[in-house]
């Protein structure tokens, strides 16, 4: 099934305001699309107001630098020294518009703070993170702000070891480390994902929804946590009488090594097990799993209520989806602050480490209904 154009949009914005300026052939390689492709959205957004184009570069409408040409790093303002030595690093994984909205709350908060930035991609790869941040601290950066993409628990724990060395400041973005780890004593700022789902199932027992399936990824840290509360949450609500957990796509995974987790026909799975209300992870998962039940005649809302998980282009579809939305911009902002806080004190001067969490909120749209009465 295509990508819908709304979230091919949707994904370069979120590239573009997290970066402050691309190259139009770099962009259409890291989201995957042709270069017309690339170009024509480039050009319609530009038409719109949404963003300036250049000869090869896209710049965000409020950024007053030139469009002829992207820095390797953001200009050092008036008074710093030039170089990477008064740096902070800030690595996040490819191609993941989520993390962008994070990249962009941290960036914001570290220019408004006169605080010089390079940013590193790191690749779709196991470990691609660790080169990332020994090239930027062989550069000179004094900080670290990171979002490892940790695809599996086992990967999560292969990094543990070399992060808590680092022997710079380092805040995780977004992430939460096993409690007991060596990185459970690192300063981090994360999503309460188990709110988010409490609030996503509440919100479905409130309309009379009895039966529920929460469709999944399972890639990442988010997803474990967000597979995690909804197995304790719906299996403590004495209200939910059926539910269950599954894949939400073949590309999901992987999980955890040596295992496969098949991905059932959700259309089926819902006739059988008469599911009323669902919850999908993530955004763009999500309008593709609408648009399959729409074409296999189960109408949302009608037929069965959905509420998304991340709230990046869940508003985007063609019935736009109810969604809890995490503090993204948010999280990044706060990590940076952090960051800047530990770095103006001298090393052990700056208080105890802090584990923050933000509380995600629900967005109502119309992809969520009450039951009729007779199906109760």
């Amino acid at each position: 099934m295509r990508e819908p154009v709304e979230l091919r949009r949707k994904r370069i914005l979120a590239v573009v305001h997290a970066r402050g300026a691309v190259k139009v052939s770099s962009l259409a390689t890291e989201l995957d699309v042709s270069a017309v492709t690339l170009r024509r959205d480039v050009e319609e957004l530009a038409r719109t107001g949404m963003l300036r184009r250049g000869h090869g570069v896209v710049r965000p409408m409020g950024d007053p630098g030139p469009a002829t040409a992207v820095p390797a790093v953001p200009a050092a303002r008036s008074g710093e020294p030039d170089g990477d030595g008064a740096a902070v690093a800030l690595v996040v994984p490819e191609r993941h518009s989520y993390l962008y909205e994070t990249l962009h709350g941290a960036r914001t908060a570290l220019e408004e703070a006169g605080t010089r930035i390079t940013l590193h991609i790191a690749p779709q790869a196991a470990g691609a993170e660790r080169p990332q941040v020994e090239r930027a601290l062989a550069a000179g950066a004094r900080g670290l702000l990171i979002a490892p993409r940790w695809r599996s628990a086992a990967g999560e724990e292969a990094d543990y070891g070399w992060l808590a060395e680092l022997g710079v400041p380092t805040v995780l973005m977004e992430r939460r480390p096993r409690p007991g780890s060596a990185l459970h004593a690192l300063d981090s700022v994360c999503s309460d994902h188990w709110y988010g789902i409490h609030l996503a199932v509440d919100h479905l027992i409130s309309l009379g929804h009895r039966r529920l399936v929460l469709a999944a990824r399972n890639d990442s840290p988010t997803a474990r946590s967000i597979r995690s509360a909804f197995t304790e949450i719906a299996a403590s609500r004495p209200e939910v009488e059926d539910w269950s957990v599954v894949l939400s796509s073949p590309n999901a995974g992987p999980g955890e090594p040596g295992t496969r987790e098949s991905v059932p026909d959700l259309t089926v799975l819902l006739r059988e097990r008469g599911v009323t209300g669902a919850v999908l992870h993530g955004d763009e998962d999500a309008l593709m799993l609408v648009q399959r039940l729409t074409e296999s005649g189960i109408r949302v809302p009608r037929d069965c209520s959905v509420v998304a998980y991340d709230d990046v282009v869940a508003a985007l579809g063609s019935t736009a989806l109810t969604a809890v939305a995490p503090p993204r911009a948010e999280i990044g902002r706060a990590a940076a602050e952090l960051l800047l806080h530990r770095l103006a004190h001298p090393p052990g001067t700056a208080g105890p480490v802090r584990r923050v969490e933000l509380l995600p909120r629900l967005e109502v749209r119309g992809s969520t209904q009450g039951l009729p009465q007779s199906a109760n």
